[in-house]
């Protein structure tokens, strides 16, 4: 994501000024005459033909270049021509053919800026920079692109920019072959090789590639969020991130799949989708080996093996692996359950778990194990029973070493150790270690029989005794 900010446009505007000083310099020294002196480059033999000067005022073009045959009014543009530079900077050599430009350089090493902006503070060591500067505030753009229509506040960027259009990378890394239309992103991309990182935040640290990702991070310090939406009045640490959440109001989905057309607001919602059709999953867990498509599905993965639960509940406390568990265990407290069931009444606290619901009403079981056949009617049920077949048993006890197929039972069995019972029965207070417990408990109190004999018809509460009583009608001694 581009974010455009001060830094950036200034980063250009020093790269525009840059150009303009040595726009004029040339690399090669050449021959040249001025008036009737002839002079030769001093590359090469120095020969020379002299006449007396005349006092009278020189012609116009009257310095000549003798290899070029370019010509100048002033001797010093042909000084400039040649390559001469006599004026040199005493801090670190560099030579100037002017001493305007050499007085400019001096400023990079006495940290003199004299050109202060009057509307936010800002200095410069040159005018020109305070110029280009200035244009931030009055926001205008006199360089327009014939092409897209697009303008610019300095001449720098609308070449850069054309660069879009004509597909120009003149810069390019001498490493990796990697070529870029700035010279700016070539110096970055090189810190990939080099590994510095030499923009550092006072406050942590942690110390990054780029002046901007800096910039950006500093905001997780201050909680700045100066990027609102004008429309729903949400706020934004970066307006890279404004930019995508407007498209929640625009419905604009620029980021188009080749190979199946669906279309996706942000670039990195496409990336993410293309691994649908490449099969790629670039993110193992070290410690099981599985494989995962995206870094998120993949941090979720790992709590497991950590039993980290950094989401906690603020009203009772409970902690959970995963967000959206929170988000869920909240309706709890605030007695919502949005989602009911058509045939039988009952409502849940999100859409997932009604359609899972629905399946016990239509008996529809998508997921099938194609080593044994046996169907299920949840994907994570699936998941659980294959572990029948591989013998993998994933989660291990921290206190006692046991290991488990199934999460939930590893869940199940730390209680033991801890001697938590989280679910209570709301009418007589006591309390018990596995929901299905409480569950068998509560038809005490509703005398609830749902076992059924269809020998003779009797009810029962719990199934071990429909079971116990079954052995009467078959003669079964145990």
């Amino acid at each position: 994501v581009c974010f455009f900010t001060l830094d950036v446009a200034l980063k250009k505007e020093k790269e525009v000024l840059n150009d303009i000083e040595e726009k004029d310099q040339y690399e090669n020294l050449h021959d040249f005459t001025a008036g009737k002196k002839y002079f030769r480059c001093s590359q090469t033999e120095k020969i020379s033909t002299r006449k007396k000067a005349q006092k009278t005022k020189q012609t116009r073009s009257d310095f000549t270049c003798l290899r070029s045959g370019k010509s100048y009014n002033q001797q010093g543009s042909l000084k400039v021509h040649i390559g001469e530079t006599p004026f040199s900077c005493q801090h670190c050599g560099k030579s100037f053919p002017y001493k305007v430009s050499l007085d400019r350089h001096i400023k990079i090493h006495t940290g003199e800026k004299p050109y202060t902006c009057q509307q936010c503070g800002k200095s410069f060591r040159h005018q020109g920079n305070l110029s280009h500067h200035m244009r931030i505030h009055t926001g205008e753009k006199p360089y327009t692109c014939k092409q897209c229509g697009k303008s610019f506040s300095q001449q720098g960027s609308l070449s850069h920019h054309m660069r879009i259009h004509t597909g120009e990378k003149p810069y390019t890394c001498q490493q990796c072959g990697k070529s870029f239309a700035q010279h700016w992103n070539l110096e970055d991309h090189m810190r990939i090789h080099t590994g510095e990182s030499p923009f550092t935040c006072q406050h942590c640290g942690k110390s990054f590639c780029h002046q901007g990702s800096l910039s950006h991070h500093m905001i997780i310090h201050t909680g700045e969020k100066p990027y609102t939406c004008q429309h729903c009045g949400k706020s934004f640490a970066q307006h890279g991130n404004l930019k995508i959440h407007m498209r929640i109001h625009t419905g604009e989905s620029p980021y188009t799949c080749q190979l199946c057309g669906k279309s996706f607001s942000h670039q990195g919602s496409l990336s993410h989708h293309m691994r649908n059709h490449t099969g790629e999953k670039p993110y193992t867990c070290k410690q099981c080996g599985k494989s995962f498509t995206h870094k998120g599905s993949f941090d979720r993965h790992i709590r497991i093996h950590t039993g980290e639960k950094p989401f906690t509940c603020q009203q009772c406390g409970k902690s959970f692996a995963q967000h959206w568990n929170l988000k869920v265990h909240m309706r709890i407290h605030n007695g919502e359950s949005a989602f009911t069931c058509q045939h039988c009444g009952k409502s849940f606290s999100h859409q997932g778990s009604l359609s899972h619901h629905m399946r016990i009403h239509t008996g529809e079981k998508p997921y099938t194990c194609q080593q044994c056949g046996q169907s299920f009617t949840h994907k994570g049920s699936l998941n659980c029973h294959m572990t029948v077949h591989t013998g993998e048993k994933l989660y291990t006890c921290p206190r006692c070493g046991k290991s488990f197929h199934q999460h939930g039972n590893l869940n199940t069995h730390i209680r033991i150790h801890t001697g938590e019972k989280p679910y209570t029965c709301q009418q007589c207070g006591k309390s018990f270690t596995h929901k299905g417990s409480l569950n068998w408990h509560m038809r005490i109190h509703t005398e609830e029989k749902p076992c059924n004999c269809q020998h003779c018809g009797k009810s029962f509460t719990f199934k071990v005794s429909l079971d116990r009583h079954i052995k009467i009608h078959t003669g079964e001694k145990p």
